[in-house]
């Protein structure tokens, strides 16, 4: 306490001076542990606004431009379902999803939600990182979070699929659900 009572008279008593104040301050009270403990803290300031100075965004944000789900006929799952095309390829990342949804449940009618949002998301590149650290096709904060799908969650897309597939069910109930969310709120 008294060093930092000395520190705000010393700062507060030099009005005018071109120097920084605090380092004055800490030079004239830095004797002794209290003093060391106002230089380290007075170290880490610094270089936390270093660190922040340099900070650069590695990714902007993507604004979804995609169009509103349409309702499905024969549908009554409230849901909003899009339609979907032909299946995509098997050896593609889209294919593997789709072909993974009905072992979580889903019927294949979802694929077309799954496919906006992960689109929108990561492009389904499995090496999709953004500035937050969101990592790989469904963007899982911190990355790190799909070794329980396997440990290779860094570079197979189909273990990134099996773990976004497994949050989706377990947050929105299904990938259109999930949709849904990230339509209304921006993020899921």
């Amino acid at each position: 306490m008294a060093v930092v009572t000395a520190s705000l008279l010393i700062i507060t008593g030099r009005p005018g001076s071109t120097t920084d104040p605090l380092g004055a301050a800490v030079a004239q009270v830095s004797a002794g542990k209290p003093g060391a403990k106002l230089v380290a803290e007075r170290q880490k300031v610094i270089l936390q606004n270093a660190a922040t100075e340099s900070f650069s965004v590695t990714s902007a944000p993507k604004i979804s431009s995609a169009p509103p789900p349409v309702s499905v006929a024969g549908s009554n799952s409230g849901a909003p379902l899009v339609p979907s095309g032909p299946p995509p390829s098997p050896s593609s990342a889209q294919g593997i999803a789709y072909n993974m949804l009905p072992s979580f449940g889903f019927s294949t009618d979802q694929f077309g939600c799954l496919d906006y949002l992960w689109n929108q998301e990561s492009g389904w590149r499995y090496n999709a990182e953004n500035a937050s650290g969101a990592y790989g096709i469904p963007q899982a904060l911190p990355g790190s979070k799909m070794a329980s799908a396997g440990s290779d969650w860094q570079t197979n897309p189909a273990t990134q699929i099996k773990w976004g597939l497994g949050y989706i069910k377990s947050l929105y109930g299904t990938p259109c659900g999930a949709w849904s969310h990230e339509q209304a709120y921006g993020w899921y």
